[in-house]
């Protein structure tokens, strides 16, 4: 495919980073303390945070995933049940945890626990989000190179590399100043790219816009709503889901999860951010855009058959024989169709401009956890919240410096799962996205037991682990590398979480997503019941 790109892709691409390089250092500003290095001196405005919260949300997965998702065989539109979900979250996060923030000098959701309950509880916070972050930011990357390396012809560990050093670079030069200005042209990009594909798709077909959105509903791909009720996997995007299970997850990922919380810390005050968490809402638009641009895409290859070496490498088929779109077919794989139909559709420069917004969504979701990251390791270090007296240039010199690490292990794990995944045939892909499972309800029952300010630290912990295992026992993550091992692991299914799929294959009945108010409940519980068991 890497004969499609040409030279003015590349001049684009590389153009465009470049000048997202030289706006993110002219938006810098001074870097005098952790403060200005951290929360960009809690002077930026409302919405350019806003934005900044939208980019990091749209990641090189949605940006290619999403439209694959519509594409693959049973997608529909369905996904957008869960704004319903993220919408309650992000008003929660900023009507309740939003005030809690600016009443102290912190800078992050883990500080706040450590103060309210036990210091020892920060340690805890912090751990379960670096792990959850190493593996689920790592994987995010690792989707968004694959493609690219197809598309552009680069090796895949240029790919990352280049991600990576763009990352470091972008991080490096004004902390989160620059990361949030940044992230406003990505989020401007974005919404280009995806309104330029309608567009285009629309005048490229008889009927435009008409005729994608018949066919696309005659093949069931517009379908929205599901009001069907079950724990099953197979019902992950339901009404239910969407109302019961995905705000639980959204506070965490917008008010607990370093990643996110770290925005609102940049705003002048508790009412800006507030407005930045609640009108980040619009970024759902966004997510219904790249929906949309999947329906296109399905219209588009249904009315006109990929042919040589596109119809090769989307690798269409059905039931095991070669087939094409337009009888009935489904690619092979899903996310390689919007990349794919970039390179052979669009003209010279202008496949450059969209793949440098797969690019940029990478870079954009390295260099935010990058941040994070930097400063829940000089909080642990230093403790700077409690801590008045500390060089605030020293502080500033070590969060650069762990940046570069993060940065550096981040490239290079990415590298090494890719390699697992290819040499060792474990699926490393979903065993990271998975990590949300085990992560995020612990989290958010650690910040309740700090927001009302009560709960045992013993009696968290046990929680937390009594999530971890009942999660443990409701995916295939673990049992996945246990089978590699022994061979087998049918014995689960005497458990009422396991049993066997139609291909006589070990499966789970229950979805993981019901883990985030399970995990949150068993942790906010496990808390409050070792506080009253303590007094």
């Amino acid at each position: 495919m890497n004969g499609w790109f040409t030279t003015a892709d590349w001049i684009v691409l590389f153009g465009y980073l470049i000048l997202t390089t030289v706006m993110g250092h002219y938006m810098a500003g001074k870097q005098a303390t952790i403060k200005d290095f951290f929360a960009g001196g809690k002077s930026l405005p409302w919405w350019a945070v806003c934005g900044s919260i939208i980019a990091t949300e749209i990641s090189g997965v949605t940006f290619i995933g999403v439209p694959g998702g519509v594409l693959a065989a049973g997608g529909d539109f369905t996904y957008m049940l869960w704004g319903i979900g993220s919408i309650m979250g992000r008003v929660i996060v900023g009507m309740v945890f939003v005030k809690v923030f600016y009443e102290d000098e912190i800078y992050s959701p883990y500080d706040y626990m450590g103060r309210r309950i036990k210091p020892q509880l920060k340690t805890l916070a912090t751990g379960f989000f670096t792990v959850g972050s190493i593996l689920g930011q790592s994987v995010r990357i690792l989707v968004a190179a694959l493609p690219l390396r197809v598309v552009t012809g680069l090796p895949f560990e240029l790919c990352i590399l280049i991600i990576g050093l763009f990352a470091i670079g972008w991080t490096l030069m004004g902390g989160m100043r620059t990361v949030i200005w940044t992230d406003v042209m990505q989020f401007v990009l974005f919404t280009f790219g995806g309104i330029f594909t309608l567009v285009w798709i629309s005048n490229a077909i008889e009927g435009g816009w008409g005729t994608i959105w018949s066919t696309a509903t005659d093949a069931g791909k517009t379908k929205t709503w599901d009001m069907a009720w079950g724990i099953g996997p197979d019902l992950q995007f339901t009404f239910w889901v969407a109302v019961i299970a995905v705000p639980f997850q959204n506070l965490t990922a917008f008010g607990v999860d370093q990643l996110n919380a770290q925005r609102m810390f940049c705003c002048k005050n508790a009412g800006d951010a507030r407005k930045a968490i609640i009108w980040s809402s619009v970024g759902q638009a966004l997510t219904y855009l790249m929906l949309l641009v999947g329906a296109a895409l399905f219209t588009f290859y249904y009315l006109n058959p990929p042919e040589g070496t596109a119809a090769a490498e989307l690798a269409i088929q059905k039931g095991g024989e070669a087939a094409t779109l337009a009888n009935g077919g489904q690619p092979a794989d899903g996310d390689m169709v919007f990349p794919i139909w970039i390179v052979t559709e669009l003209p010279p420069g202008l496949a450059g401009l969209i793949l440098a917004g797969v690019f940029a969504a990478a870079i954009s979701s390295l260099d935010s956890i990058l941040a994070a990251l930097s400063q829940t390791t000089i909080s642990l270090i230093h403790n700077p919240e409690n801590n008045r007296n500390l060089d605030q240039q020293m502080l500033v010199k070590q969060s650069r410096k762990w940046v570069v690490i993060w940065g550096v292990s981040l490239t290079l794990f990415t590298i090494l799962m890719n390699v697992v995944k290819d040499n060792l045939g474990v699926p490393i892909l979903p065993l990271a996205f998975g990590m949300t499972s085990y992560t995020m309800g612990p989290l958010l029952g650690m910040f309740l037991c700090a927001l009302l300010g009560k709960g045992s630290f013993k009696g968290i912990v046990w929680g937390a682990c009594a999530s971890f295992v009942l999660t443990m026992f409701v995916r295939m993550d673990v049992w996945v590398l246990v089978k590699k091992v022994t061979g087998g692991v049918d014995w689960l299914t005497t458990l009422p979480t396991y049993g066997f799929n139609g291909a006589g294959e070990v499966t789970a009945l229950v979805g993981y997503f019901w883990m985030w108010p399970i995990g949150t409940l068993l942790t906010f519980g496990g808390g409050l019941l070792g506080a009253k068991m303590k007094g």
